[in-house]
């Protein structure tokens, strides 16, 4: 139970479980666990061993169970969303592994302590300030055309999601009428989201969500996130 707690309340909360594939881990960790006991109990247990060898055994069989959980649980950590980066039209969903091999832990310990990652803490939604300069401009864009990371994957790019940043992610918003009339079986999740901010369909806006799975951020006017709705945004005129 704390396990599954830790895993889908803080570092992979709802829809995180679905976009950065939290459940899955979750449901691989749990199966290793369980088969494992069972089965290498099953292989060692002999009604001819002593008392003292069936208990070395079944000790051995549960640090290999514990050993399983905290590497699964380590696994878990490391792939877990840390950020929900605005950039352009769209969110994007930044794990570690985004990061690829470069060194972000400067730029990480940099950024203002309301954005700062920490382990007991859900993912950070964050803004990208714009180029300081055109060299600036200039090494993202010929790395990122090569492969390299774009703004969204280079913390000293995060700015907090504040007011003063939110007008910049209203400017390429969508209304989500439009996303319902695409995905009409998404009406009625759509109103859950809008009635517990006692806000109207007319008043709703989207920008989609990219990771592993195509999601929407349901919006308001001031472009805070409301909540978010599966589909691929993307294909919504």
């Amino acid at each position: 139970m704390v396990i599954a707690l830790l895993v889908f309340q803080i570092w992979y909360p709802h829809p995180y479980d679905l976009l950065s594939g939290g459940r899955n881990l979750f449901l691989l960790l749990v199966g290793v666990d369980v088969i494992c006991g069972p089965l290498l109990t099953l292989l060692v247990f002999t009604p001819f061993k002593s008392r003292r060898e069936l208990t070395l055994d079944l000790g051995f069989i549960s640090l290999i169970q514990i050993a399983a959980m905290v590497y699964g649980l380590h696994a878990a950590y490391q792939a877990r969303p840390l950020f929900l980066v605005h950039e352009v039209d769209r969110f994007r969903v930044i794990s570690m592994a985004d990061y690829s091999d470069a060194d972000v832990a400067p730029a990480l310990a940099a950024l203002p302590p309301s954005l700062q990652p920490h382990w007991y803490q859900r993912p950070k939604t964050a803004g990208i300030r714009h180029p300081k300069n055109t060299e600036e401009r200039q090494d993202v864009m010929f790395e990122s055309l090569f492969g390299g990371r774009d703004y969204s994957q280079r913390p000293d790019f995060y700015v907090p999601y504040d007011a003063s940043y939110q007008a910049t992610a209203l400017a390429r918003t969508k209304p989500l009428k439009a996303f319902i009339a695409k995905y009409p079986d998404s009406a009625e999740s759509a109103e859950d989201i809008l009635k517990t901010r006692n806000i109207s369909l007319n008043d709703a806006l989207f920008l989609p969500v990219i990771h592993k799975q195509e999601w929407i951020a349901v919006m308001d006017k001031s472009a805070q996130i409301l909540g978010f709705l599966p589909g691929d945004g993307f294909e919504v005129r």
